[in-house]
Formats: structure tokens, sequence, C-alpha cells
């Protein structure tokens, strides 16, 4: 069967105005821009995103928290945080997020190969009941939820490989064993979680795995962290559909972040979830934005994660030369140290 991919995206998610913060626009036109320039978008399936209902926002977020933001944005906007800005067509824009990713899940549980969803805002910060760093609504938890709900997808797996850990999806998911979560994210960084100790609770001791990494980690030090760490796990978690969280903000050129990922770089890693998505879901793979905020940097990734995905043959050279880059102790040491965490919940280690 031939490999088909999927993209969601909206002109309505321009619509959440944000000035000059660096989550803006920008980041979906230029990289729509890319796609379009590279000929890489008339091999991609397009997924006209559904907005999802405040009914199901509530699978994930309290009710008050949803209605204060409804409530909010109703009466012209402002700030959900120090960071987090709220314009008037946010909580739409917001509910049409978390439908992209929805409406993704259908698709690729449907006729397509996986997905990906060039959405804002981004999510992975959210928590049930509130909101921050960047984040309203986590799309990412919501569309792992629908999948469990709606397509009886019973174990879903999280890979998120945004720069900052995902604090808010770790949180929803705490004490899930049905939802296994992985978070590769530099360290020190925001938000200050995501330390190889936060394993989960309760029933969901062992289904958070982080692995908290130096900053100028780059492509050789993530492809060992997910070859080793997140494949063996994955293999014997055997989820039934694989998400990633995907946040290009370790990029070398990302101002936010003080990684050395390339464009290229987060191809290998897309390589590497869809070969367990290939061994564990029938290659189901549902990938959705969060981070990324360099205006060239951000589309070249984004290109690179769908020439992967979609196995379209495109030779993609970014346009900014990339640092040395190789596989530090560091980085080896850190994973002995995560595996030797995990060994008390995954007979693999």
């Amino acid at each position: 069967m031939s490999i088909k991919t999927g993209i969601v995206y909206h002109e309505d998610y321009l619509k959440h105005k944000t000035n000059t913060h660096p989550e803006c626009k920008e980041r979906l036109t230029a990289t729509m821009n890319l796609l379009k320039k590279s000929g890489a978008l008339e091999n991609l399936v397009d997924i006209v995103p559904k907005k999802a209902t405040p009914e199901q926002i509530e699978w994930v977020h309290d009710a008050s928290y949803v209605e204060g933001v409804q409530a909010l944005c109703q009466s012209g906007g402002g700030m959900l945080d120090a960071d987090t800005v709220l314009s008037a067509n946010s909580y739409d824009v917001s509910l049409l997020a978390v439908g992209g990713v929805m409406s993704a899940v259908d698709a690729v549980i449907g006729e397509l190969s996986n997905a990906f969803a060039l959405i804002r805002p981004p999510g992975h910060h959210a928590f049930s009941d509130h909101g921050g760093g960047f984040c309203i609504f986590n799309n990412i938890a919501m569309g792992a939820r629908y999948a469990q709900s709606r397509h009886d997808m019973k174990k879903v797996l999280i890979v998120d490989w945004d720069v900052h850990h995902g604090n808010g999806t770790q949180d929803i998911f705490y004490d899930d064993a049905s939802v296994l979560y992985f978070s590769i994210h530099q360290s020190p960084s925001y938000p200050g979680t995501g330390k190889m100790g936060e394993v989960g609770i309760d029933d969901g001791s062992g289904f958070t795995v982080n692995v908290p990494l130096p900053g100028g980690t780059g492509d050789a030090g993530y492809v060992y962290v997910l070859n080793e760490v997140l494949v063996p796990i994955s293999l014997e978690f055997r989820p039934d559909l694989v998400m990633i969280s995907a946040g290009q903000d370790p990029h070398f050129a990302d101002s936010l972040g003080g990684m050395n990922v390339t464009a290229m770089g987060f191809g290998y890693l897309a390589s590497i979830v869809k070969s367990i998505a290939n061994s564990t879901s029938e290659g189901r793979v549902v990938a959705a934005l969060e981070g990324g905020y360099d205006l060239t940097a951000l589309p070249y990734s984004v290109l690179s994660i769908l020439n992967s995905l979609g196995s379209l043959g495109m030779d993609i050279k970014e346009p900014t030369s990339s640092p040395k880059d190789e596989l530090s102790n560091q980085v080896r040491e850190r994973v002995k140290e995560v595996k030797e965490v995990q060994r008390d919940y995954w007979d693999v280690f």
C-alpha cells in the first residue's frame, strides 16, 4: 500500500492574533509557503479541520476553565498568563486547533497512513484547569482522548520533542496507563519540570518517560535517545496510535531554545517514530505542531518531517549552515540514568 500523508491547515488559524509575540501567524504562513514552493504540498492530502465542541474540550479541561477562556475572548481578549495572549477570536481558533488534531486522527484511522496538523495555538503546556506557555487547550491530549473514545484506540503513545517539557500533557496523563508520554527536552529550561524521576503515579507509574538533555544537544544525541530509550519501551508498550507533539524549537537557529537539531534531524526523528508505528500500530502517526519560532528554520523542519512521514524522497537543504554535531558523553550518561530509572517499569531494561 502506498503511503498517503495528510496535512491539516486552515486560514482561520491565522485569526489568533498575538501581534509581536513569537507565537505568531507567520509561523504557519511561512511553512505553507515553503510546502507550496517545494512541491511537497501537491503530494499531501488536504484534511479540512472541524471545530471541536465545548463538550469535547471538557473531556480534558475543566468546564470553568473553558468558560473562562470563552468569556475573556468575548470581552475582546487579554493575557491568559504572563506570556499567553488571547484575542477576540482565540477561543474559536483554539476549538479549531483541537478539532484539527481530531480530524487528523479520523483520517489516519481511516484511509491515510499518517498526518501532520499545522495548527496554532500550540497545546502541550495547557493543564486541565489552566493554560500557559503560549498554550490554551491541550491539542495532543484531546486528540488522544478522542482516539480512545471515538475509535477505540486503547493505548496511545505521545512523543514530545519540543525543546520545552510538555508539563500540561504530562499532568493530564500522569496516573493513566493507557497513554505513554515520552518527552525529550532541554534542561534546565522552561517550565522546569520533566525530571527523570517524574515517571507517573498510581496506575500510571512508568508511563511517563522523561529524558532531560543538556543544551547544545544535536541530531546525534536525539537519534541516540530515541533508539536507546523510546524504541524499546514503545515496542513493549505496543500502542494502537502514535502521536507526536512536534515542536521544532530544538533547531539550532531557534532563539527560544538552546539545542542544535537540524531540519534534517527532525526528519530522522520522524522516521524513527514512523518505524515504531509500522511495528505496532499499522503505521498510524498523527503529528501536531507545538513550538518552533524561527521563521526560516520552522518551515524547513516541518518539510523534513513531512518528507519522512510521506516518503516523498525530497533532497532538503536548509539555507543556514548547521553546527558541528557529535554524540556527547553527557547524553550517553543521561541515557544510562534514564534506563536505570525506567528499569522498574519496563522488562526491556
